[in-house]
Order: C-alpha cells, then sequence, then structure tokens
C-alpha cells in the first residue's frame, strides 16, 4: 500500500486513512454518469475533509477537468500547490483578493453589481481580463443574482467584457432540493435557469460553459448536466441522500476511514457511572474501552450512547458522553490489548460502520460527519 502522507513510525493516536485509489475510481464513475459534460471535481473545504491537495490531484488524474472551491483562498492555496488547468471559486465577499485571483487565473463567480465593479477594478489593476461566471438564482434563495436583477447584472457584465475587463466564461446556478427525488423545485429551477441562460445568450454572452448540476443531480438528473457538473460528495464515495440510493447503488466506494488505537481497557462493576453526567451506568460488571477522539476531532456530541464503532469485529456504541477528547464503549467483558483499531466509519465493506451510519444516529447528514473530522486527526492518503 502506498501512502502519500509521511506517517510516524509510532503508534498513531487516531488516522483518517483516504484511499485515493477509490476517489479516482470514483471519479471515473461520475465522469461515465455525466457523458459528454465536464467534470468539475469540488475540493472545498479541506476537499469535504479528506485533504484538498492530494485529492485534486487524484481526481484530474482520473478525468476531471475543473477544480471548484468555495473561498478564493482555498482555491489560491491550490494554484499555490501547483495545481494546474482551471479551478473556480464562488464565495465572496467585499474586499475579497479579486488581484489575487485574477493573476493566478482563477475563475471567479459574481453574484451581484457589487462584485463586478470590484472585480472589473482588479481587472484594471493587473491589467489583464478576470475569468467570471455570472451566477444566477434559480430559486435556492442563497448567493447568485435575482432574475429581476439579471438584466442589469448581464448588461453590466457585456459592457465590462467590451471594456476588456472581464471574459465571461459561464453562466450556472445551483439546485436546492435535486437531494429529494421528484421535488417540484427540481423543474422550476431547471426551467428558470434555462430562461436567465437564454436571455444572457441572446444579449452576446458567449459561455464556455453553462452548469446547474451538483452530485445528485449528475447520479439522476442527466438532463440537468448541460456542459459541465460539479461532484462534491459522491466523489469522496458518499451517497447524497439515502432516498437516492446507498453509494453501493450507484458504483461509489467511501474513501475516508477513520480509526483510533484504544487507549485504555479495564474493567468495571455494575452500576458503575461512565463519562459525563453519568447519561450512562454499567448494567452489570463488564470492561469499558476508552477511545482517544472527542467532540475536539470531530467526533459529533449528538453521537453519545448511540455512535457506532467496530472493535475486534464486533459492532459496540458509544456509552455515555462523548467529551472533548475522548469517549468510552462497554466492552461487555471482553478485554482486548490496549492499542487495539477501533473503527469509527469506512466504506463498511469489513462490517465496520460508516459515515451514514453515524449521521443516522446523530440526526445530520454524512457530508457533516466527514467534514468536521478536525485538524488533530493526520489524514493518511494512500493508493497515491
Amino acid at each position: 500500500m502506498n501512502e502519500t502522507s509521511a506517517v510516524p513510525t509510532a503508534p498513531l493516536r487516531a488516522r483518517a486513512e483516504i484511499d485515493l485509489g477509490a476517489l479516482r475510481a470514483n471519479v471515473r464513475v461520475l465522469r461515465a454518469r455525466a457523458r459528454s459534460a465536464h467534470l468539475m471535481a469540488v475540493v472545498k473545504s479541506d476537499a469535504y475533509g479528506h485533504g484538498a491537495v492530494p485529492c485534486a490531484r487524484a481526481a484530474l488524474e482520473a478525468g476531471a477537468t475543473w477544480l471548484g472551491t468555495a473561498t478564493p483562498e482555498e482555491a489560491l492555496a491550490l494554484r499555490a500547490a501547483g495545481l494546474p488547468g482551471r479551478i473556480m471559486c464562488w464565495l465572496w465577499v467585499p474586499g475579497g483578493p479579486w488581484r489575487q485571483a485574477i493573476e493566478a487565473d482563477l475563475d471567479v463567480a459574481v453574484s451581484g453589481m457589487w462584485a463586478l465593479r470590484e472585480v472589473g477594478d482588479a481587472a484594471r489593476e493587473a491589467g489583464r481580463p478576470a475569468r467570471v461566471q455570472l451566477k444566477a438564482d434559480t430559486g435556492l434563495g442563497r448567493n447568485g443574482c435575482q432574475p429581476e436583477d439579471w438584466p442589469e447584472l448581464v448588461g453590466a457584465a457585456l459592457e465590462a467584457e467590451a471594456a476588456g475587463l472581464i471574459e465571461v466564461t459561464g453562466l450556472w446556478s445551483h439546485f436546492a432540493c435535486a437531494d429529494e427525488p421528484g421535488h417540484p423545485a427540481i423543474a422550476a429551477q431547471l426551467t428558470r435557469f434555462r430562461e436567465m441562460v437564454a436571455y444572457a445568450e441572446e444579449r452576446g454572452v458567449e459561455p464556455e460553459v453553462r452548469h446547474i448540476a451538483n452530485s445528485p443531480a449528475t447520479l439522476t438528473l442527466p438532463e440537468t448536466h448541460f456542459d459541465l457538473v460539479r461532484t462534491g460528495i459522491a466523489m469522496y464515495g458518499i451517497s447524497p441522500s439515502p432516498e437516492l440510493g446507498t453509494p453501493a447503488d450507484f458504483g461509489l466506494r467511501p474513501v475516508m476511514t477513520l480509526s483510533a488505537s484504544l487507549a485504555l481497557v479495564k474493567r468495571v462493576p455494575g452500576g458503575h457511572g461512565v463519562s459525563y453526567g453519568h447519561h450512562y451506568v454499567t448494567p452489570g460488571e463488564t470492561t469499558l474501552g476508552l477511545v482517544p477522539l472527542g467532540y475536539a476531532d470531530g467526533i459529533p456530541r449528538h453521537a453519545s450512547d448511540g455512535g457506532p464503532v467496530l472493535i475486534d469485529g464486533k459492532l459496540r456504541t458509544v456509552a455515555g458522553r462523548v467529551a472533548m477528547d475522548q469517549f468510552v464503549v462497554d466492552l461487555g467483558g471482553e478485554e482486548p490489548r490496549p492499542g487495539t483499531r477501533a473503527v469509527l466509519f469506512g466504506p463498511g465493506e469489513g462490517g465496520e460502520p460508516t459515515a451514514e451510519d453515524w449521521a443516522q444516529v446523530c440526526g445530520t447528514i454524512a457530508y457533516e460527519i466527514v467534514t468536521r473530522i478536525g485538524t488533530r486527526v493526520p489524514r493518511v492518503h494512500v493508493n497515491g
């Protein structure tokens, strides 16, 4: 097994193993789903907690032609690491690093007039045009230009393009409910997107790419693929919604396996309280195992008394409250050695829980489970 990250020789307290071979395979599956459309590998939030630079490189190796981030700082870090090709970033605030983005050949998103003015000023200072993608709010209600403001933004963008300040490289939007099969907002947004794209093109915008499809739309809505699809969570082998299917249903494999070494195993009598508040009390004489991970590492406190863990081939659950640095499992009298591996989640192929299992326990989505794993947990990239 080829490990691309430096790994200490001493046993690790915990590790998040990132299988880049699985990631490349997932990208190939998603490319096949996208057919003629290009694929953007979304590596925002440190690649959903998986490590942005190694994952970006693996995605490009597997055929992704674009990289996507939320913040310009994330995109600039990719460029500084030597990542080639097209990189897009879309979450800007006034005063953002427009000039640095222009000089790093990034594609930047513009949702309103203030952003268009700022990127135009930065392009004038840089002495080169900015690559701009105009975002339409087709119904999500977050970022993006409202339909009634679209004519003003399109007209101003065309003027800036004629002045040599920008190149409009894309028109795009984002779905609100693509992970909910049959939701009426899907068709409504797609219609609105087509109308807003047609308006811009009729007035002279010649976009290189038009895109609205996220992971669930890439997997289930081929009519939304246009020129480019943006795949985030699916690239990491996690289904964007249990309603759509499991990762295996789509030919995907989870990329991250989170594990830790048991720090202590001890026998305790019945009636013994466990962790803060004694929300768990041992029903009889038993053994307790200490897992050295806690909410400071991203383990949800909502997993108290329920988070599943595989130890020595048997599923256990968190006993009592998750603390900042550790939690306890009731081992039912068995006595694995300290240092035994406890697997919190992984692909599920060896009986271990999955990130989706943890999400169900915590009443959240698997996206949150993987992205919240903190920096104290080293990412070990394998199969690079």
